[in-house]
């Protein structure tokens, strides 16, 4: 009895937290949310909200949760809710504004982001975001309007300058929108879209050198861009670069497997080339997305007649004219197909339609079909490329460019929360932590191992193997679950034994899967008090201090990227070194008991650097590789710091050891520190 009462003592924090102390919930939930662990946020500020629903906040952050998981519904009556109990939070008619364009209604954005604007007249955010509104309802005088108050608040955002190119080029003003874009290049050489956007306007002009020059700039600094890819191929084909535009198109699929405009313009190439198989295999591909695409059926119709497939030919050339009755090409080749087979009589009667059709023309005699209008032209079409949207059969053979409403798709997902997210950051590659969970990768597949580690996997005393890892699994709903009622069955163990280390470092580890980090310090710091040789609880503690460090840090950003959302941050001390000190004290510690556990180096050295000891940081990540001469994040977070400190060769150095080792993100940062010149 006396057991059963401790424990429910002991567990009283868990289990009425929301009912008493709602103010620690909410700093863990914005925790979960920092972290992106939205599912288990969302658990967290469902309780807030049953405790005292009166409050704005808990709905205004399950919004922003809501929103990172696409439940966009969701997300806009969470924010209908914080603004009716507190109408003066601009945070919350941002997102709401972003939730309702995922919706498509714009109108209703633009009200949120001018409501906003009210209060908060200079957030670059609302103002990038109202443009946006604007320019996909094609309200170009408004959106060049908000632009121009964006670029007075902001006149070195580079983005709105890209932005407002792009409605003068809707305008049809060339000379406007060629002056934004350069600007916006002069202003900063390494952001890709600048060069992707003027070249762009090269290929309009006709300036097809220049805008592959441009192209190539910009595949420099973003080599992952399928459309800069297709766009060179334009370029390169309109200069009779026939192999540098199928090796475009090879490049931009291989990125994009599904891209239409890659596969339908090299199949056309490679019929030029004689690549008649393998064009077909284009086309069959182009067919499979759009089956009742009538140019590609006709292509791969000459295609397999040259390839001897006559039946199949003829198959796809009584699909266009069924679809185009007066097309006098299907009828040409169909008649020599059904020749080829023996058809006397249909290719007769393919050949007494094309007859009768060219005497009705020349008589200036028409029909009424569906087809008509499309194949009408007042003179010859000179040009080497036609519109996707283009149904004229006689454009079979010409290259095909994008719509202006599909250009216009990049966009609908240039939307944002906080400007900072669209700049590609540079920063080092995260702490490693011990975990049940971790991110699959496509790229890394590494299995990161330590003796020790192992044992205690082998002891079966945790319910699920540890894995030592960098790339921390956010959980489910069902993992969320199993964790809470983890720690209720931890702490009935704990009851029974409490002198038992690693029992406590089970429970410390269950509190910082669900974000709990001040328990979770707790247990960690009564698992060193029994056992202090027992170098995890170290490690565990360093790391979930560190991140409490980079919340605290960040929470002022967070509370500035969304006006009026809380004021707790300033009431945070301020982040210091001494904190960080306190992290690398820890560390000491694991690699003082462990000097072989190569993950102790590593995360000392991201604190090292944390606190501007580069040369400090150097040594570690150097002992880290000598222990493991394939620790990617090693030679990356090295090269960065070789970079801080002016080595920039040898910085490159690391970072292509690291690309070459999985981390794709090092090649653009060697992009971005390679010269560039135009």
């Amino acid at each position: 009895m006396i057991k059963k009462i401790l424990t429910a003592f002991l567990l009283l924090p868990t289990l009425l937290c929301a009912q008493i102390n709602t103010e620690r919930v909410m700093t863990i939930a914005r925790n979960a949310l920092y972290f992106e662990d939205y599912v288990l946020s969302i658990q967290y500020f469902n309780q807030v909200i049953n405790a005292k629903p009166y409050l704005y906040e808990p709905y205004f952050f399950r919004g922003l949760a809501k929103i990172n998981l696409d439940d966009f519904q969701g997300a806009e009556a969470d924010c209908n809710a914080a603004i009716q109990r507190n109408p003066f939070v601009v945070g919350a008619y941002q997102i709401r504004g972003l939730a309702r364009i995922r919706q498509n209604n714009y109108d209703g954005a633009i009200e949120d982001y001018k409501t906003a604007l009210k209060y908060d007249p200079e957030n670059l955010v609302l103002w990038h975001n109202l443009s946006l509104c604007h320019m996909q309802k094609e309200d170009y005088g408004a959106a060049k309007e908000d632009l121009g108050k964006l670029l007075k608040i902001a006149p070195r955002y580079t983005r709105a300058y890209l932005m407002r190119g792009e409605v003068s080029l809707k305008q049809k003003d060339t000379i406007q929108a060629l002056n934004d874009f350069e600007k916006a290049i002069e202003m900063d050489r390494y952001d890709p879209d600048g060069w992707g956007a003027r070249a762009i306007v090269r290929l309009q002009q006709g300036k097809y050198a220049d805008a592959e020059a441009d192209l190539d700039h910009s595949i420099h600094l973003s080599a992952k861009n399928a459309g800069n890819y297709i766009n060179r191929a334009l370029a390169r084909f309109h200069q009779n670069n026939l192999r540098g535009a199928m090796s475009d198109y090879d490049l931009a699929l291989d990125i994009d497997p599904n891209n239409f405009l890659g596969h339908y313009n090299r199949g056309l190439l490679r019929a030029q080339v004689g690549d008649d198989n393998r064009a077909i295999e284009d086309f069959d591909f182009v067919l499979q997305i759009e089956p009742d695409n009538m140019m590609a059926t006709f292509n791969r119709g000459l295609l397999r007649a040259q390839t001897g497939n006559y039946r199949g030919a003829i198959s796809d050339y009584s699909r266009v004219i069924d679809e185009y009755p007066n097309f006098m090409a299907g009828y040409y080749h169909r008649a020599e197909a059904r020749k080829k087979i023996g058809d006397r009589k249909g290719a007769e009667q393919d050949e007494f339609k094309l007859m009768k059709m060219q005497i009705d023309k020349r008589n200036g005699v028409t029909a009424d079909n569906k087809d008509v209008a499309d194949n009408a032209q007042d003179g010859e079409d000179k040009s080497k490329t036609r519109k996707k949207s283009d149904k004229n059969m006689d454009n079979y053979r010409k290259i095909v460019i994008a719509d202006d409403s599909e250009q216009d798709e990049k966009y609908k997902s240039d939307y944002r929360g906080r400007v900072q997210d669209r700049n590609v950051s540079i920063k080092m590659e995260p702490m490693y932590a011990l975990t049940y969970y971790e991110k699959l990768s496509e790229v890394k597949r590494i299995v990161h191992f330590h003796k020790y580690i192992e044992e205690l996997n082998h002891s079966k005393l945790f319910p699920k193997p540890l894995r030592i890892t960098n790339m921390e699994a956010p959980l489910t709903e069902e993992q969320v679950r199993f964790h809470f009622a983890l720690v209720d069955s931890h702490t009935s163990d704990i009851v029974a034994d409490d002198k038992d280390a690693k029992k406590r470092f089970l429970r410390g580890l269950d509190f910082y899967l669900v974000q709990d980090f001040a328990s979770s310090i707790d247990d960690f710091t009564q698992a060193i008090l029994l056992d202090d040789k027992f170098f995890p609880a170290y490690f565990m503690r360093a790391l979930v201090r560190y991140k409490q460090l980079e919340y605290k840090k960040a929470e002022a950003e967070l509370t500035e990227g969304v006006p009026g959302a809380s004021s707790d941050s300033k009431k945070q001390p301020e982040v210091t070194s001494i904190d960080y000190d306190i992290v690398k004290n820890d560390l000491d510690h694991v690699i003082q008991l462990a000097p072989d556990f190569v993950y102790g180096y590593y995360n000392r050295a991201n604190v090292l650097s944390m606190l501007k000891d580069y040369r400090g940081a150097l040594e570690d990540y150097n002992k880290a590789i000598e222990l493991n001469k394939d620790f990617a994040e090693a030679y990356f977070n090295r090269g960065l710091t070789h970079i801080f400190l002016g080595n920039n060769k040898q910085g490159i150095t690391d970072l292509s050891k690291a690309g070459e080792l999985g981390i794709v993100s090092a090649y653009n940062i060697i992009k971005r520190f390679t010269d560039t010149r135009e």
